[in-house]
């Protein structure tokens, strides 16, 4: 027989937390601190301080409801309507259930033993795979408005802006190349689909211009107020940079015109290749300077230049068409040398003379090249010498049917020599050597190079829009201008496409830089009266061009940085006076520099055509979310007498959006897929990081009401049907307790609450401030802020919620009720351990928890309570090693498995090891139980060590009588609660000198000499035997055992626990059910208690009722 050692340690009362102390095991004067051992069950570790502090997160309140005790006598039998748990079952046979269970018993029908479930395990694997089906997925400060900047009109602020772009450098230097190359069906294709594109996006962009006010900022303002900061930074930042390279092309273009086609001896650098790409450079800075200079003067000695530039392209244009009309009746003298089929370099015939001899026996210069000297008798290439010269006409003109020749492709690799198929040639020579004054072809050319090249040509439509800051009615102006400057250039670029097949030789047309034309702009060819025409409008243009992208960029960039969404940029807000961008301009000044350094116009375009298809994208990506949350808006304006633009928005559709947005993406990847990929990660980078760093802003954009839509039909799919086991997540609603101060009571509890989800899925934080709704709303705000503030240091990403109500634990039963929505609903409660209840005087903290309990149990919703939690780690500091120790007694659905498997993905508990402990009865086959377990871990790809405890049937010690007799003392006292303190203290004084002789004598026997051990084992057991039969005989004799039972096993699985898992850096056990009579609250925390004494960090865990975890995949 085991002796039972009852340990007194004097302390001060006032250590003691809570102030005086209602358990009966602790003095209420004396403020002495009891701790039991039992020497059989080997209970020499001290086990946990009753007095040790708990803080909790439930609000304790609710009427106390009177705790009475009726006896009926009758027949000499007492029959006692007891305040214990399971008072209803009135069974003395203790075999009915097992002793060391006995907590559990209420809820075996559905939360079996572990060794029921295990002892299944084998029909898991017969079962088919896949039985069950997966489940049936403004801007911060006041804006300035820029000082006095002229206001223009649809005219000048947008018309004439867009056509400068569009009519660009490409129009007069490639796009003669272009239908040479790709021939004119296909080139019609490739203008019509860059057309298309560009004019879909005008669509969309309208559609957002007549939806509202366009202040400064333009197609930047119209994005990022309709796709959020973070798309509007992005994509503005990625157009601001195509814009200042479209910049860098025009100048480019202007000086590829002067050095090649006005002032050839100009270059500095002597020679092509190298030589000629230095010259670019130094003439291109240069450019750049003074344009820049010009623009820093003012943005209205641009306007003023604008018309000159424009009317210079205007000529130019119809002096194409002149010279189109006129080549019907009057065929241009542009003669091209051609060797066999191989076009001939009109630089080298020098002498006008494209033969091999002049008379009889005088060679030409060409004869020198091909044969290396003038003699007639030397040998000469083999080419040259089976081949003839012949001339053809560079401008067959219109009725000479020279389309039908140039309506097929004719790409070719880098080196090819430009031949005409039409032409007669001896026969089939080796490849031409770059030794021989032939015409080569610079670069390999194909359909998607030549989409990339000739795309930038249609990029000047949001010329206007960046202007917008000067318009004086943007909403208007934007729309009816760019889409009549598209609607003007498209005609212009499909009908010269046209013009260029039928007037122009296709040798000539596939000749870039106009080397078979003697060094004559090859569009320049077809103009009428004088080829000059056309290289002097060209010049302009382009620089009207640069001017304008000079002019349009830093106002981008300057609408960009004061909205303060990207912070390093917020420099470049400031400008002059009268708001004139002057640090906007410097950087683009310095980013264009980096353009002009490439030197090549066609490396430039790609890059270009890139930056403005990913706006021009996004534009048409906006108008998705836009139409579901703003239509409206838009079909009231156009009820009331709305402008000609809102036109568009009438007609707009989602279908038309989209169709624009594919054909940007395919595009973009069409002309350069690397590129786009480049492209797209800047934007991403971009995008995250005004999203993590930029300031916040809420400007209604789209994506949001998107989010909305996209969440609604998320939220009707998961009312479809409960969710499959594999698609179960703990979805948490975290219970918080707020103090006088509105300060959090247990921070922990949010900390814990991170680690297990680790920033992943629902987590709803509330709490419930007391008191009337009316009265009390500043509260419940200030409330909610404390928690935001918790959430963020914590980064737990989720929602609030505040509960006001007159009872806490009333509004903690609304809160679980009716917090989440729909399928979104938390599904599992964390709150925290009632702190120092046994020294309350007030019981409500208790009563709130047991009845939070309950109500998650009747809502079938899980439920974890980590005691002790003030001993949790911090995010901060991680775990170097130890166990996650998992105690299964009874199955609830696998939430003991789930948790370990949550906390270690996170770094604080990653490097410990787990270890799952299950208990078995004298009927369980514990071999057999740890086999199916490991079985049953392997298949949940669980790393853990197994181990099975078992527990053999004891008798019920004196120790479990002595813990129970002092649970129901306490409890007595707890009904005398409406008595004066003063008589209460004397109850209290009463139950302490009663208890005090039996723990002194206990003492004795531990403290006596060797020599005395017989004559002290021998008293002990006489004592244990004598109160046994005491508490057996005069106070259970006539009651239910049930909480005999139930402290029995509470003290059997907690010696258990403690002896294995006493080095655990957390303990996860089963919570066990609350008692279905509410007399026997007291009773069941007490039990909780007796279960996890001696724990460092406990986690009390009980299911919803529902398989959270399955072995299939």
């Amino acid at each position: 027989m085991a002796s039972v050692r009852f340990t007194v340690t004097p302390t001060k009362a006032e250590d003691l937390p809570g102030g005086s102390d209602l358990s009966p095991d602790i003095s209420l004067r004396s403020g002495s601190r009891v701790r039991f051992e039992s020497d059989s069950a080997n209970r020499s570790d001290p086990l946990s301080e009753v007095s040790g502090g708990v803080t909790t997160t439930s609000a304790g309140g609710g009427a106390d409801s009177p705790d009475h005790s009726s006896i009926d006598q009758g027949e000499g039998n007492s029959k006692t309507s007891s305040v214990y748990i399971n008072s209803n079952h009135q069974v003395d046979d203790d075999d009915f259930y097992d002793k060391n269970l006995a907590l559990f018993e209420e809820e075996m029908d559905t939360r079996p033993k572990v060794s029921s479930l295990l002892s299944r395990l084998v029909n898991y694997t017969n079962l088919t795979q896949g039985a069950k089906e997966h489940e049936e997925a403004e801007s911060i400060g006041e804006k300035k408005k820029p000082s006095k900047s002229p206001q223009m009109g649809t005219l000048m602020g947008v018309y004439l802006p867009c056509l400068q772009n569009i009519f660009g450098v490409i129009l007069f230097l490639r796009l003669t190349w272009v239908v040479g190359t790709a021939g004119v069906l296909q080139a019609f294709c490739i203008v019509l689909m860059c057309c298309c594109c560009t004019m879909l996006t005008a669509i969309s962009m309208s559609a957002i211009a007549t939806n509202g006010v366009v202040p400064a900022g333009g197609s930047y303002f119209m994005i990022s107020r309709s796709l959020g900061p973070e798309f509007g930074g992005a994509v503005g930042l990625c157009f601001y940079l195509g814009t200042t390279f479209a910049g860098a092309m025009y100048i480019l273009g202007a000086v590829e015109i002067l050095l090649m086609y006005i002032a050839p001896r100009a270059a500095i650098f002597e020679g092509e290749g190298a030589a000629m790409l230095n010259n670019m450079r130094i003439y291109g800075s240069i450019f750049l300077l003074f344009m820049a200079l010009l623009v820093f003067v003012g943005v209205k000695y641009v306007n003023k230049l604008a018309s000159v530039f424009l009317a210079c392209v205007i000529i130019s244009i119809l002096s194409i068409y002149v010279g189109a009309l006129v080549s019907a009746f009057s065929v241009p003298d542009f003669p091209v040398c051609m060797l066999g089929n191989r076009t001939i370099n009109a630089h080298d015939v020098v002498d006008n003379h494209c033969s091999k001899t002049v008379m009889v026996e005088k060679t030409t210069h060409l004869w020198k090249l091909f044969c290396h000297n003038a003699q007639l008798n030397t040998t000469c290439d083999e080419y040259f010498t089976s081949n003839n010269f012949s001339e053809i006409k560079g401008i067959p003109g219109l009725t000479s049917g020279a389309i039908s020749e140039n309506l097929w492709s004719t790409y070719l690799h880098k080196g090819d020599v430009l031949e005409k198929r039409s032409l007669h040639t001896s026969q089939v020579a080796h490849p031409a050597s770059d030794r021989y004054p032939y015409v080569f072809a610079d670069i390999t050319t194909s359909f998607t190079v030549l989409v990339g090249i000739f795309f930038p040509s249609v990029t000047g439509i949001m010329a206007g829009s960046n202007r917008s800051g000067d318009l004086k009615d943007a909403q208007r102006s934007i729309p009816i201008g760019t889409i009549l400057a598209i609607l003007t250039t498209s005609l212009v670029y499909l009908s010269n496409v046209v013009l260029f097949g039928a007037c122009i030789e296709g040798v000539v047309l596939r000749d870039k830089f106009g080397d078979s034309v003697k060094g004559n702009l090859v569009v320049g060819t077809l103009a009428w009266p004088s080829p000059w025409v056309i290289v002097i409008g060209s010049f302009f243009s382009t620089c009207g061009a640069g001017l304008q992208s000079l002019t349009g960029a830093p106002r981008l960039l300057q609408a960009i940085a004061k909205d303060n969404i990207i912070p390093f940029l917020r420099v470049f807000g400031h400008g002059k006076a009268n708001g004139e961008p002057t640090w906007a301009l410097l950087l683009t000044a310095l980013i264009a520099e980096l353009g002009v350094l490439i030197a090549s116009l066609d490396m430039v375009a790609p890059i270009l055509t890139i930056l403005n298809l990913q706006p021009s994208f996004q534009a048409s990506l906006l108008i998705l979310p836009l139409v579901l949350p703003k239509t409206h808006s838009l079909t009231l304006s156009l009820s009331l007498a709305p402008p000609p633009p809102d036109v568009c928005s009438a007609h707009l559709s989602r279908s038309l959006s989209f169709l624009g947005m594919t054909f940007c993406l395919a595009l973009m990847f069409i002309s350069s897929w690397y590129y786009a990929i480049v492209a797209m990660v800047i934007a991403g980078m971009i995008y995250k990081y005004i999203e993590y760093q930029g300031a916040e802003k809420e400007w209604g954009d789209g994506i949001r009401g998107l989010s909305l839509s996209a969440a609604r039909y998320a939220l009707l799919r998961l009312e479809e049907g409960p969710p499959h086991t594999k698609n179960w997540r703990p979805q948490l609603l975290v219970l918080l307790k707020l103090d006088e101060d509105a300060h959090v009571k247990s921070p922990r509890l949010l900390t814990f609450a991170s680690q297990l989800k680790a920033g992943k899925g629902l987590t709803i934080v509330g709490t419930v401030v007391p008191g009337n709704y009316l009265q009390s709303y500043g509260e419940a705000l200030a409330a909610e802020q404390t928690l935001k503030h918790l959430m963020d240091k914590e980064r737990v990403k989720g929602f609030c919620q505040c509960i006001v109500a007159q009872k806490p634990r009333d509004g903690i039963s609304h809160m679980i009720q009716s917090s989440g929505l729909g399928g979104m609903k938390p599904n599992t409660v964390v709150m925290g351990w009632p702190h120092a209840w046994r020294q309350s005087e007030d019981p409500q903290s208790w009563k709130t928890f047991i009845n939070t309990v309950r109500v998650t149990t009747a809502a079938h919703l899980a439920l974890l309570v980590p005691k002790n939690i003030s001993l949790f780690p911090s995010n901060s500091e991680p775990c170097t090693e130890g166990y996650i120790d998992v105690w299964w007694i009874v199955h609830d659905g696998g939430m003991l498995m789930l948790l370990p498997f949550l906390l270690r993905q996170h770094k604080v508990w990653r490097k410990c090891s787990m270890r799952i402990f299950t208990v078995a009865q004298m009927e369980d086959n514990s071999i057999q139980m740890k086999k199916d377990l490991l079985t049953f871990t392997y298949q949940l790809r669980i790393d853990a060590e197994v181990e099975v405890v078992e527990m053999h049937d004891s008798d019920i010690s004196a120790y479990t009588y002595e813990r129970t007799l002092m649970m129901e003392q306490r409890c007595q006292m707890l009904r005398q609660m409406r008595l004066s303190k003063s008589d209460r203290d004397r109850e209290a004084q009463l139950v302490k000198d009663r208890n005090s002789m039996l723990r002194l004598t206990s003492i004795g026997s531990d403290d006596e000499d060797d020599t005395d051990g017989a004559d002290t084992a021998g008293f002990s057991v006489t004592l244990r035997s004598a109160l046994t039969r005491s508490f057996n005989a005069s106070h259970f004799s006539s009651r239910d055992h049930s909480n005999v039972r139930r402290m029995h096993t509470a003290v059997k699985l907690n010696e258990v626990i403690v002896n294995r898992s006493h080095d655990a850096r957390i303990v996860l056990l089963n919570m066990p059910g609350p008692p279905r009579n509410t007399e026997g609250d007291e009773n069941y925390m007490e039990f909780l208690e007796v279960l996890t004494e001696g724990l460092e960090r406990v986690l009390l865990v009980r299911g919803g009722g529902s398989e959270v975890i399955t072995i299939y995949s």
